[in-house]
Parts: structure tokens; sequence; C-alpha cells
């Protein structure tokens, strides 16, 4: 990791700006830096950006260094970055007290350019594993969307984060139309197959950042699309309807259209009181409108206050 990896980032809270410039020029040919000199922007950057390690005062004014710390480890969005404490004091229990709180490492100031550089790349190198370990988890295995334990967690950090920004969070049901005739005729083979088409396909849809696709089921997938409004949801409902049926698989025993077809249920709301519960509901009533509507369409629900 001798040059900078774009892929990578490393945020530096830091009170005092010669620390975050020397800092930041020790640590350039690592990584992209984001800074902040208190705890508070600290925290609110380390939710944006979700950078891969926080090099992070342990003395600052304010909101300490181990208070931010705590707040960071409480935290599902930023819980995974890897926290090197920096501190002026060396106190004994100093070190011991920065693990507990959750830190990975521990510097002391003042520091050398070679310690800092060596015990950064190594967290860089573990938060990379760790992340390529915790993706294989979250896959799904047949079709490379991700798995319902995924999207359930992510559901519901997505529905928070919403909540917070007073923004509009869709959500997306998916069901392959007739897919045990088309398994009990084809053979289960070609039943995966079709489903791996389907899932590449829906992916391929999904293009804006934070959107993801996840198998929720046998031949179920929900999408999960983050600042949309009901204007977004039915372009999205078309594009994935068209997408689904332009791959012409055929499916001889779908009586309606003789090829492999998807049925919809979209929900766009600001989540407010709504939960994880709310839009999973609201999506699977709309996709079973879609379903008494013929199959091959998308239908979309509201979530209103009651």
């Amino acid at each position: 990791m001798d040059d900078a990896n774009p892929a990578s980032s490393i945020l530096i809270i830091e009170d005092d700006p010669d620390t975050i410039h020397l800092l930041s020029t020790i640590l350039m040919p690592l990584a992209s830096i984001l800074f902040a000199k208190d705890g508070e922007t600290g925290v609110r950057l380390a939710e944006q950006h979700q950078p891969d390690v926080i090099v992070l005062d342990q003395q600052m004014p304010g909101q300490s260094g181990q208070e931010t710390c705590r707040i960071l480890q409480a935290n599902p969005a930023t819980r995974e970055c890897s926290i090197v404490f920096v501190t002026a004091h060396n106190r004994p229990g100093d070190e011991a007290r920065a693990f507990e709180l959750g830190a990975r490492d521990f510097v002391s100031k003042p520091f050398s350019p070679v310690v800092v550089t060596a015990r950064v790349r190594n967290q860089l190198l573990l938060k990379q594993q760790s992340d390529a370990l915790r993706e294989m988890a979250n896959i799904d295995g047949l079709t490379g969307a991700f798995n319902r334990r995924y999207a359930d967690h992510q559901l519901e950090h997505e529905i928070r984060r919403h909540q917070r920004q007073g923004l509009s969070l869709g959500v997306v049901l998916v069901d392959v139309d007739h897919f045990k005739a088309y398994n009990d005729h084809y053979g289960h083979q070609a039943g995966d197959d079709s489903l791996r088409a389907v899932a590449q396909a829906l992916m391929a849809s999904a293009r804006r950042p934070g959107e993801f696709v996840a198998r929720y089921g046998g031949e179920e997938f929900v999408v999960v699309l983050p600042h949309s409004d009901p204007d977004d949801m039915d372009r999205f409902g078309w594009r994935i309807i068209e997408t689904v049926r332009a791959l012409a698989i055929p499916h001889d025993q779908s009586p309606e259209y003789g090829q492999v077809t998807i049925s919809a249920g979209l929900v766009a709301a600001v989540p407010g009181d709504f939960g994880v519960r709310d839009f999973l509901e609201a999506s699977d009533q709309a996709l079973y409108d879609a379903k008494q509507a013929g199959r091959n369409t998308y239908r979309t629900a509201s979530l209103e206050v009651t």
C-alpha cells in the first residue's frame, strides 16, 4: 500500500491544526484523507463517509475523544470503523482504557511517522480483510445478491437515517411469476439459472449509490432505494419489469406471457414513525395487488399515519 488507495479513507479527528497537517502528510500515501477539528463534526463525517480508519485524539475540548469513541461504537453505521487513538498522555491505564472503548490501536505523542504509518497501514489491511469476510457472509450464494440478514440490518439502518434526515425511502418487493411451475417443468438447475438472471437484472437496475438488491426468500427479492420519492418508484417499477421481460427466458407454464416475468410492489415514504415491518407490509400488499392485476406489472402503496 505504498500508493494512495482511492477506495480507502482515513478520518482524522484532532483539535490541533498542526497535528492535523502532520498526520495528513504522513497518511496521505495510504488513502484519501478527511479531517474534523472536534468530536461532534467527526461523528457526522464518520456517519456520512464511513471511513476505514479513524485517527482520534483522545484529549479534545468539548466532546472528548473517549466520548466520541463511545458514540462511534454505538452507531451501526460507524461501528466497523477501525479507531486508532492518539494522545499526548501516556498514563498507566490509558492504553487499556482505549481498548475497552473499542479502539483497535493506540499511539502516543510525540509520535514517529514510521510508527503511525505502520500502525494505520496495518489497520487498513485488517479492515479490508474484515470487509471481505463480512461481505461474503452477507451474500446469497446462489444469486450473488445480498441475503436476507443483510437486507434486514441495512433496511433498519436506512430507515433510521432517513428519519433523521426527513427524506423519502423506497422499498420494493419483487416476486418471480409462476416460479414453482417453472421449477417443476424445467428442473431446479434451470430454476437456479433463471433466479440468477433475474437477480442480475435487478442489480443492474439499482444504479445509484446506496441502492441494493437482496434475495429475501425462494423467488422473492427486496430492493432498497435511498432518497426515492413516489415518482422515482414509478420509474424504477417500469424499469425492472421491462429489464426482466427483455431477458426473454422461455416459460411454457406461464399462462399469460410464455416467458419469465416478475411482479413488484413498491412503497416510498418519509419513515417518520414507520419501521421495517411497516415498509415491508405495505410493499407486500402492493405486490399482491400486482399479482391480482395479472402479473408482469407493478403496483405502488403509500404509508400514512393513521
